[in-house]
């Protein structure tokens, strides 16, 4: 989601006021023309985070239900050269004797209500393909999954999960080479309950990342306190974090917590390996809180909020521009993903998946 949630927070409460202001100068996208080298792909339902599968011929979506944990979500395939979604997992599919991964305390399977958010895919130690997800219906936590498949068919199994800190609302998880992960808490959970408005009125500044172990469970990562940190990757060999937190990528030392360099960007929500090593991040606009608000409260079409897709160099941290949108064919973009010569853009609110031809 935007890491700009704060002006969605502010705004909930007038929600109603600023859907009557919206409606005379927002309006959904509901074509679904190719706009340039852009082509939507519909039939998906807020297709928040993306990873691509190996061999390149499908991506694996996190469908989002909503932070608060009442709208469930689900994990879908897009098969790249018939443009197909097919649902992979929805909450109550699972079998409670597939728990071989996590923590040995995790109570079960994701209930109905599972809506993912931030995933992340790896290879395991014993080479099994894994896929975490962070989800928050039912319980806030993070999801195992292993995936089995090639080509354009696949599966997912669920194997366990890790539940999060009471205090915890998370939004992105990072695989760990030598096991375990590291996950953005991007706000406190109000101490009563509640609802994201409570969160970001009590602890809208008081993010920070969270490392958990088999063999520790959770630790707080030095260097990573911010307002709402939002997606995170990993360096190959597990020594460097990549987290955006606000308005900047900062790269941090996971042992001791330095930070050793920082891009500044806007709006910065998940990010992405490209195949050139490049981490891309997605920047999402959040000029017009009037379009913002519209997009929390979609139900059909997608959101018109601009984005951009940039693309981070590790060692000198420059940028560089890979696409640039605001309106038609999608906006809202919140996670660009490199296959080959292409972007593929999800985004948290709408119904579909931008395809976009790079030069």
């Amino acid at each position: 989601m935007p890491s700009r949630m704060v002006i969605v927070g502010l705004l909930v409460a007038t929600c109603v006021m600023w859907r009557g202001e919206a409606s005379g100068q927002v309006e959904a996208i509901t074509s679904c023309e190719p706009v340039g080298s852009a082509t939507p792909i519909c039939g998906f339902k807020n297709p928040e985070d993306l990873v691509a599968l190996p061999g390149g011929e499908a991506i694996l979506v996190s469908e989002f239900g909503a932070m608060e944990g009442d709208t469930p979500g689900a994990l879908a395939l897009l098969v790249l050269d018939t443009e197909e979604r097919r649902e992979l997992f929805r909450g109550g599919d699972a079998d409670g004797t597939a728990h071989v991964w996590g923590d040995p305390a995790c109570p079960g399977p994701p209930p109905p209500l599972f809506s993912p958010h931030g995933i992340h895919l790896s290879e395991r130690a014993d080479g099994a393909l894994q896929l975490l997800a962070v989800q928050h219906g039912g319980r806030e936590s993070i999801e195992f999954f292993e995936v089995f498949g090639s080509g354009r068919d696949w599966s997912v199994t669920w194997r366990g999960c890790v539940e999060a800190p009471d205090d915890a609302w998370l939004n992105a998880v990072a695989a760990l080479p030598a096991g375990g992960f590291v996950t953005t808490r991007m706000m406190a959970r109000p101490s009563g309950g509640g609802d994201l408005l409570s969160a970001f009125a009590e602890g809208g500044n008081s993010g920070y990342v969270l490392e958990w172990l088999p063999d520790r469970g959770f630790d707080i990562v030095e260097g990573s306190r911010s307002g709402m940190p939002n997606g995170i990757e990993v360096s190959a060999d597990g020594r460097l974090l990549f987290v955006n937190s606000g308005g900047e990528v900062r790269r941090i030392v996971r042992e001791t917590g330095a930070v050793e360099a920082i891009a500044q960007l806007g709006g910065l929500d998940n990010a992405r390996w490209a195949p050139d090593g490049r981490l891309v991040v997605a920047s999402v606009g959040g000029d017009s809180p009037g379009a913002l608000a519209f997009c929390m409260t979609l139900e059909r079409g997608a959101c018109p909020l601009e984005f951009r897709i940039v693309a981070i160099d590790l060692v000198s941290m420059e940028t560089e521009e890979l696409y640039h949108n605001k309106g038609p064919p999608m906006g809202g973009g919140t996670v660009g993903l490199v296959i080959g010569n292409e972007l593929f853009v999800g985004s948290f609110a709408g119904d579909r998946i931008l395809r976009v031809a790079l030069d």
